[in-house]
């Protein structure tokens, strides 16, 4: 069963009770709820907030929090966390900026630990070889999907080395942004670039959590990357494993911008069909399965390659792949 996504842009004290997340909000005064000091005394001992809802913690996936006052009990953030589930908070932009996860991923977590720190140095250039060539395979898909000529992008998956030397990586990016948004006058991708980066940068942000909480999952260390490298970034590889999934993401963001709506602002409408990345139809190893179910299968099989059970990630294939050859591992 897949994970819910549950989002809070407005006020909110959330508890637990019997495993369930208890949502109270805000009660609203009524017309004659004046301050007078008559109804002060006699709301001393009426509870401020009233109960709106309650969801089966052991159902959800991802928490996001997008406003100053969400308050979270202990004992709720507990037991979020002894169920895998991830929270997000944002910041007063409204971008996602923390991430709550669990420590324990595991029972063989302590030797699945060794395993990916033991991983030799060939072992993770082939992985990060697999990685790009699944980026670049999807990126083409989706741009083959809008009928833009990709035989340069499948020449460059093919060509992919162990390491990825020779940057391939970045010619397929080159060409990819330049094509993706051709309605958009020399649309360049920039973390603080214009729009639609932003709701890049959101529906990334996502995605980030949705893969550190899988590697959690299957007890693998979310800062340890078998090709990121950065003693500020405690998800490297997290930003890792996310690579071919992007084009799952850019493909919402394109539909938007298709569409006509309104994309220079992060609106409550655009985040609303970003928090259903989780929920995505993708394709892997032949199956559809929602992207948080997913992933969860190619953190495992990462996890699978470094005790040497297995030699490749399992990563998702973009739909239009029918016609599209299988790369060469």
């Amino acid at each position: 069963m897949i994970k819910r996504t549950l989002y809070f842009g407005s006020p909110a004290y959330l508890s637990k009770k019997n495993e369930q997340l208890i949502i109270n909000k805000p009660k609203v005064k009524s017309e004659d709820d004046t301050d007078t000091d008559k109804n002060k005394v006699e709301r001393k001992d009426k509870d401020e907030t009233k109960t709106i809802d309650s969801v089966p913690i052991e159902d959800i996936g991802i928490i996001i929090a997008d406003h100053g006052q969400v308050t979270f009990t202990q004992g709720l953030i507990a037991s979020l966390l002894e169920n895998n589930a991830a929270v997000v908070t944002c910041n007063g932009k409204h971008m996602p900026t923390g991430l709550f996860l669990s420590l324990d991923g595991g029972h063989t977590q302590s030797e699945t630990f060794q395993n990916q720190i033991d991983a030799s140095e060939p072992l993770k250039k082939q992985l990060w070889q697999q990685t790009i060539t699944a980026k670049i395979r999807n990126q083409a898909a989706l741009l083959n999907r809008k009928k833009i000529p990709i035989t340069n992008m499948l020449n460059w998956a093919k060509k992919v080395r162990s390491g990825d030397p020779d940057n391939y990586e970045a010619r397929a990016a080159a060409y990819y942004w330049k094509n993706l948004f051709p309605n958009i006058l020399e649309f360049t991708r920039d973390r603080y670039g214009e729009p639609p980066n932003q709701l890049l940068n959101y529906g990334y942000a996502i995605l980030r959590a949705i893969v550190a909480r899988g590697l959690v999952a299957s007890g693998l260390l979310p800062t340890l990357g078998i090709f990121h490298h950065n003693k500020y970034n405690a998800y490297c590889l997290a930003d890792d494993i996310m690579e071919p999934y992007r084009p799952f993401v850019d493909n919402i963001v394109y539909m938007i911008v298709r569409t006509g709506e309104d994309f220079t602002e992060l609106s409550t409408s655009i985040k609303k069909q970003l928090l259903q990345i989780p929920a995505i139809d993708i394709l892997i190893d032949g199956k559809r399965s929602p992207l948080m179910v997913g992933l969860q299968r190619t953190t495992a099989s990462l996890a699978k390659c470094f005790d040497g059970s297995l030699r490749k990630i399992i990563y998702p294939e973009f739909q239009d792949l029918d016609s599209i050859s299988k790369p060469p591992f």
